[in-house]
């Protein structure tokens, strides 16, 4: 119990997750009609964690983060030197790259987010989204090429 409870710990960023996710591995377990043909108990246990621990890095890469892009770059306090002129078209810059994070897939929004946003690297986003490497740099590129086509559609 305690060495499945460390595996996911190692693998889940949030630990509050940890007792639900052990509670799936056993309640699959608890299904499996011929227990006693299983030669390594151990390691089928494992194994079951494994596929329960994709599954819920993919469910929590399909609820799209909450991002307000203009409420984290708001300054804390208003300036009376300020120009409005530059805040109204800071304003849009951020309301057009609002509209492209809008209309990206949750997978590549999780990968952006996650890259940008908390600064994982790419194999921990992989292991994050159950992904591979290649896919996160996939995933980021068409990010990229989403912000630029927006950027482009509003010159």
């Amino acid at each position: 119990m305690d060495r499945l409870r460390r595996f996911l710990l190692a693998r889940v960023r949030n630990t509050a997750d940890v007792p639900d996710i052990v509670q799936d591995v056993y309640l699959r377990m608890l299904r499996i009609p011929q227990i006693e043909s299983i030669r390594s108990p151990e390691a089928y246990l494992f194994t079951v964690a494994h596929h329960v621990l994709q599954q819920y890095t993919l469910r929590q890469a399909q609820i799209p983060p909450l991002v307000d892009l203009a409420g984290m770059l708001e300054p804390p306090l208003a300036t009376s030197d300020a120009d409005p002129v530059l805040e109204v078209g800071a304003q849009q810059c951020l309301e057009d790259l609002q509209q492209a994070l809008d209309l990206f897939t949750p997978k590549v929004r999780a990968t952006f987010m996650l890259h940008r946003r908390d600064g994982l690297s790419f194999d921990e986003i992989g292991m994050k989204l159950g992904i591979s490497r290649p896919m996160v740099k996939k995933n980021l590129i068409k990010a990229l090429m989403q912000f630029r086509r927006q950027l482009k559609a509003t010159e």
